[in-house]
């Protein structure tokens, strides 16, 4: 596989976070990816889905230390400009997959980025990005 940027979606991080099946393929990934350099991505919106989703599922505490390890693991957190907003919007309007998501793709291919998911969602969207299933 090639290494360049990740963008890593809220399935992916919860999977690992919540250490659910499957978690050990995005653990494997992130050692690959810090033995290369390559740039690990997680965009604003997919940060709150992962910060309300663990607050409601465990509270404060588990907030707390999900917001610490995501800082630990050094990834990028992308802000949400305008254009981001407007290219996600379309991207919903056309496929029909969460908002969120649309996010997550729209970031991936503003940066040339493999997505970093299990969410079947983007299985509707595979030509407009490279997708790393986990």
């Amino acid at each position: 596989m090639t290494m360049g940027a990740f963008i890593f979606d809220s399935h992916a991080l919860l999977k690992l976070f919540q250490k659910e099946k499957g978690y050990e393929k995005v653990v494997q990934l992130l050692e690959e990816i810090q033995k290369t350099g390559a740039v690990k991505y997680l965009n604003a919106i997919n940060l709150g889905e992962i910060i309300y989703t663990t607050k409601k599922d465990f509270g404060d505490q588990k907030k707390l230390e999900v917001l610490a390890s995501i800082e630990r693991l050094n990834f990028r957190i992308l802000p949400i400009l305008n254009e981001l907003i407007f290219q996600a919007a379309e991207y919903k309007a056309e496929y029909s997959i969460s908002y969120a998501d649309c996010f997550a793709l729209a970031s991936a291919v503003e940066h040339k980025a493999v997505i970093v998911t299990g969410d079947p969602e983007f299985k509707k969207v595979e030509h407009l990005a490279e997708i790393h299933w986990i």
